[in-house]
């Protein structure tokens, strides 16, 4: 409740942090100063916006405050529309607008105005116009706004009528005394100008005055962090003499005292923000999510009664026998989803499901509890068995709970735009949108953004961020805590002072609007009437301003349409394999494939959805998965919390350990858990069991237990304790119950969603173990466009030795494409060949038969298809090569081919051809090709990388693999293990040269280098350089002697140190290899996996020191161990396999 109103004066002209990148000031700074100086009620007036109204809102009504709802609008008079072209002589206008809600009505103008300016008026900033406040100006008060109003401009101009007219004109609009002559006194020679003509204007039109003060900050002290914050907004440099700027200091949030003594020559512009505020009682209206209406076919009454049909229909076509058990669990799922409204929620999801899949686009089995549904089982939402997988409904829709329920759904994620395309056409454009989302200024990006404008060099910059750690929740004040690196530089004073001081101010300040990467939004009416709109200028969206947690108490329901790369993955795979095996089908596969699990079980999991880490390969090696139900409990256990009880769960799966149950009765719930209790639905299953709860109930206890709340917590023992005992169980059992589920409802996973996202990964290692080269080059199309995971695919591919062709004209398809079990590359990826060209291409081979040739492939395509470029980027890829003739002579002969076949279509065209006698037919017919010498491989390899952006039938570097593998003792696939400081062999191809005169005069070079697993920077320090600048040539491939090491000026990023440059790679000495690194997961060593460890240790014994790296959860620890001489070991692959049998032992690797 807001307290009694006694304000002497009321801001209403303010600016939030939403006014992004302009207003440095946050809605609760604002709410704690308004307390302070004893104010009642407090405007929000953002640029253009209303981002930040309802967390203004709820936090006015929080703190006691009348919240006033408002926006400074941008107009354009004449037309929002306008946009005048660039160079016409034109100009579109932006006056500023001040207009605040006066209750629900005006809150909806406000709303509906707001939409508008973004979705019809957007031109550099959003506009309305004079037609638009015409039409929704009721419930709405105006001020004319700061210096850039439309009246304080034309008094500028000189123009007082204009500005008397125009005054005259909004007085009109809003009428019954709802229009202010705004005043503003920050000090500003425009405004001693403009503030008397305005009182004259007062005085001549009996318009009233007001008093604002155009808040940006809310402190004076916080001026210099919000010019460095227009700075970051404008991309410009504090010192820079021409940027934007504010005036002066006086831009804060000013006592009513302040104000009263700035306008004592006016007081009735102050006591006239008090009557503004008096008529401003906005009262917001939460409805609650409502549904769309779903339209149900003839023949039913009601949405409930058409689920009822559709669910009874659709478990016929699930079960072969329906048993009372499947008819009993339905009735009673339908009879809650119908008792608390949400049929329609159901039907609509249903409704958009199916679309997706008549259309043939990918839809995954489910995610999230909804997998507990047998109703959204038998509708086709799902497609996990939930009675199969002992899978609850209460964890989705809990009858003792009320709240939406909520599907989150996969589709492929290139067609998902398809899908929200379908329901936008569906339920109309005015009432289905996508969601905003802020990104805002957290502790690196503030400390960046600042070291930016005040002009602190990249280098240091990132070298400051770089101390700031990279916990998830890290603030200024938490780094401080913990980094006293960063507590000295700021005690240097200076600029490290002010980026530190400006740095704390901004923090957590909203930066940017994006758009939700899978909510949409849709409504029962047009969503003006629950929320305003924005639109993306860029990509054209619409989105709602409002964030997602605001959306559903004003009345919208959210959906996720979520895009997964891993459905996309399977499809491509699937077409591929059906191009021999058309009756292929994924959902068919056999759930207990040998050739799968076996795979799994010896770790081989790389690409594999979910599993592919080195963590979980040691796990999988462990725990010898054979059902989909023990990846199910992986895939729910390899996470943080629950990654302790892993070793407990292998062991009882292999007998090693005997499986124990805290109650005889939960033998039944957790054997296929081998007693350890992995999921959610354990717990709640546990608390029904043991203490009488309702499913229902258990999951209300569940998330009480997750969310620590001491005295729900405390309620809910002694409730749990009161049902143990009316079971006929003794208090101190049932204690012991509670107190060991408690750790379990934080840490077990949901296992709906852990089961849903197991079949797909049991589907995606199907296709590995039984289809390698389709999954591969599935996997290959899906990372085109990340060249670093592509890369990394290429090597593994050529690991697993599948052959990767060039593309063909006779074999390719627009992506990757299989051949007699070789991969061969797309055509789309080929640069300047289009994907119009490719479908025409692969047309006219499926309807005719292969190309014989380069004249049969000119002469069956349209010109405008073998256009030069297309065709010499064709034949330098290789397209053509399986035709016979080599690169270079079809080059050669290229023009002569294509006015070859020109003319004889031209002669045919014409029937001119009989003309000729047969000898000139024949010699028409014959075409003989100039013969050039092929390129080297080296050379086809330079052309492939420049037309495709990677090396494809093979790579530079493969002639020097076996001195590779003699010569290089370092492995650059992970930049972050290197050895520093230590000398060091590299065999890598020179990529980039970049000689540079240092301070001293001296010659240094900085390089980039390419080896076959990545590239690096390098630099080549004078004297070398000097001895080797007359040979070294880029592209070519050199031995290089040097060290490993960050970057001198405090950057992070690693550096290769070069001391020597053998121009025949060779030449390289090889190096002994000193050092054995193991890295171990700290929640698997247990005295058994450490004995095993050193058991290793000693039966390979050798020169090379060992040395214990660990994670802790995943989480990399700062800790390291260097072992005894006694534990010395040798460098050989057996060891490295013998170590990794240990699950403690995420990997191995030697240097």
């Amino acid at each position: 409740m807001t307290r009694s109103f006694s304000s002497g004066f009321v801001h209403l002209h303010n600016h939030t942090d939403f006014s992004l990148l302009d207003g440095a000031a946050k809605i609760p700074a604002y709410m704690k100063k308004t307390r302070e100086l004893g104010m009642d009620s407090i405007a929000i007036t953002d640029h253009g916006n209303l981002f930040g109204a309802l967390h203004f809102y709820h936090a006015a009504r929080k703190a006691g405050i009348k919240p006033i709802i408002g926006c400074e609008f941008y107009v354009n008079p004449g037309d929002r529309m306008e946009r005048p072209e660039p160079g016409s002589g034109k100009k579109s206008q932006q006056y500023h607008l001040i207009l605040l809600a006066m209750n629900q009505t005006g809150y909806q103008n406000l709303m509906v105005l707001s939409s508008l300016a973004y979705t019809e008026g957007f031109y550099f900033r959003p506009r309305i116009d004079d037609e638009l406040l015409e039409r929704y100006n009721e419930g709405l008060i105006c001020l004319s706004a700061c210096l850039g109003g439309e009246i304080i401009q034309h008094l500028l101009n000189n123009d007082y009528e204009e500005a008397k007219r125009r005054a005259l004109w909004f007085n009109s609009v809003f009428d019954d005394g709802r229009y202010y002559l705004e005043l503003q006194d920050h000090g500003l020679e425009e405004q001693k100008r403009t503030n008397p003509l305005l009182k004259r204007l007062s005085d001549e039109t009996g318009i009233p005055l007001v008093a604002t003060n155009d808040i940006h900050y809310i402190e004076q002290s916080d001026a210099n962090a919000h010019d460095l914050l227009l700075c970051v907004g404008t991309n410009t440099k504090k010192h820079d003499p021409n940027r934007m700027r504010f005036p002066n200091d006086q831009f804060y949030f000013k006592s009513q005292e302040e104000m009263i003594d700035l306008f004592s020559w006016v007081p009735e512009a102050v006591e006239n923000s008090v009557e503004i505020a008096r008529r401003c009682n906005l009262e917001i209206k939460f409805p609650g999510p409502q549904l769309p209406v779903f339209d149900v076919p003839a023949g039913y009454e009601s949405p409930a009664e058409y689920l009822r049909s559709l669910a009874r229909e659709g478990l016929a076509n699930r079960y072969e026998v329906i048993t009372d058990e499947l008819t009993d669990r339905l009735e009673y799922e339908l009879g809650v989803i119908i008792s608390m409204g949400f049929e329609g929620y159901f039907l609509i999801v249903m409704d958009y499901i199916r679309w997706a899949k008549q259309q043939g686009i990918p839809v995954g089995p489910g995610r999230g509890s909804g997998a507990g549904s047998l109703v959204a089982y038998s509708l086709d939402i799902t497609n996990v068995d939930p009675i199969k997988y002992n899978l609850l409904f209460e964890r989705f829709l809990n009858p003792e709970r009320v709240s939406m329920p909520d599907f989150d759904i996969d589709f492929c994620f290139e067609r998902r735009g398809e899908v929200i395309n379908y329901v936008t056409e569906k339920y109309g454009v005015d009432r289905v949108a996508q969601i905003a989302t802020f990104g805002t200024l957290k502790a690196k990006a503030v400390v960046k953004d600042v070291a930016r404008v005040l002009d602190i060099s990249f280098d240091e910059s990132n070298k400051i961020a770089k101390m700031i750690p990279d916990d998830l929740g890290m603030t200024l004040s938490k780094a401080f805590e913990q980094s006293p690196d960063l507590v000295e530089l700021e005690k240097k004073g200076g600029i490290y002072a002010e980026l530190f001081d400006a740095a704390r101010r901004l923090e957590g300040m909203a930066r940017h609007i994006s758009t939700h990467a899978a909510g949409v939004v849709i409504g029962r009416e047009d969503l003006t009437r629950y929320v305003p709109l924005y639109r993306d200028a860029r990509t054209g969206a619409i989105s709602t301003q409002y964030s997602m947690e605001l959306l559903e108490p004003c009345g919208l329901v959210k959906m996720d349409f979520l895009g997964l790369k891993t459905l996309t993955l399977i499809q491509h795979a699937q077409k591929l394999i059906r191009a021999k095996n058309p009756s292929f089908s994924i959902e068919e596969i056999d759930e207990e494939d040998e050739a799968t699990f076996a795979m799994l079980s010896r770790g081989e999991s790389s690409a594999i959805f979910q599993f592919e880490s080195p963590g979980m390969q040691n796990v999988l090696k462990e725990a010898k998965p054979g059902t989909i139900e023990d990846l199910v409990a992986l895939n729910a256990l390899y996470r943080p919390g629950p990654m302790a009880f892993i070793p407990q769960y292998i062991a009882c799966k292999h007998g090693q350990q005997p499986i124990t149950y805290a109650d005889p009765e939960l033998e039944e719930e957790l054997k296929n858990t081998y007693g350890v209790i992995v999921y959610q639905e354990q717990v709640m299953k546990v608390a029904q069991i043991i203490a009488g709860y309702s499913l229902g109930a258990a999951d209300i206890l569940r998330r009480i237990m997750g969310k620590k709340k001491v005295h729900e917590l405390e309620a809910e023992k002694v409730k749990f304790i009161a049902g143990a005992l009316a079971l006929g169980r003794s208090e101190q059992h049932a204690i012991e119950i509670f107190e060991m589920l408690e750790p379990f409802a934080n840490y077990g996973f949901n296992k709906s969603h852990a089961l849903a996202y197991s079949v797909i990964a049991y589907q995606t290692a199907f296709l590995k173990a039984n289809y390698p080269a389709e999954f591969w080059a599935a996997n290959l199309t899906n990372e085109m466009s990340n060249p670093d995971k592509f890369s990394e695919y290429l090597q593994t591919v050529r690991e697993a030795e599948i052959e990767i062709l060039p593309p063909s004209v006779n074999y390719s398809l627009r992506s990757f494409a299989v051949v007699d079990g070789k991969i061969v590359y797309g055509l789309a990826g080929i640069k300047h060949v289009g994907e119009g060209v490719v479908d025409a291409i692969v047309a006219e081979r499926d309807a005719n038969g292969p190309y014989t040739d380069l004249l049969d492939f000119l002469t069956r395509l349209d010109s405008k298809v073998t256009n030069s470029k297309v065709m010499e980027s064709l034949i330098k890829a290789g397209a053509f090569d399986e035709l016979g003739t080599n690169r270079p002579t079809l080059l050669e002969n290229l023009g002569d081919a294509v006015a070859s076949v020109q003319r004889k279509k031209e002669y045919t065209a014409y029937g001119q051809i009989s003309l000729f006698d047969e000898e000139s037919e024949e010699m028409m017919d014959s075409f003989v090709m100039r013969e050039v010498e092929d390129w080297s491989t080296q050379e086809k390899l330079e052309v492939e990388k420049a037309l495709l952006g990677f090396y494809v039938s093979g790579h530079p570097l493969d002639r020097y693999r076996n001195a590779i593998k003699t010569r290089v003792t370092v492995d650059t696939t992970q930049m972050e293990r290197l050895p520093l400081g230590q000398q060091t062999n590299i065999i890598a191809m020179l990529t980039q040269l970049k000689p540079y005169i240092t301070r001293r005069g001296d010659t240094i070079a900085f390089v980039q280098l390419t080896d076959l697993n990545t590239s690096f920077e390098g630099v080549i320090f004078a004297d070398e350089f000097e001895r080797t600048r007359h040979f070294l040539q880029v592209d070519q491939i050199y031995g290089f002697e040097g060290t490993f090491d960050k970057r001198s000026n405090g950057d992070e990023r690693i550096s290769f140190r070069i001391d020597n440059i053998k121009t025949d790679p060779n030449d390289l000495v090889p190096r002994a290899v000193s050092r054995c690194h193991v890295q171990l997961e700290k929640s698997f060593c247990t005295a058994e996996q450490i004995t095993h460890l050193r058991d290793a240790a000693l039966d390979f014994g050798g020169a090379c020191t060992l040395y214990l790296h660990f994670k802790e959860q995943g989480k990399n620890l700062a800790s390291l161990v260097e072992c005894g001489r006694e534990f010395s070991v040798r460098c050989t692959a057996d060891l490295a396999v013998a170590l990794k049998k240990n699950p403690a032992v995420l990997d191995v690797w030697f240097d």
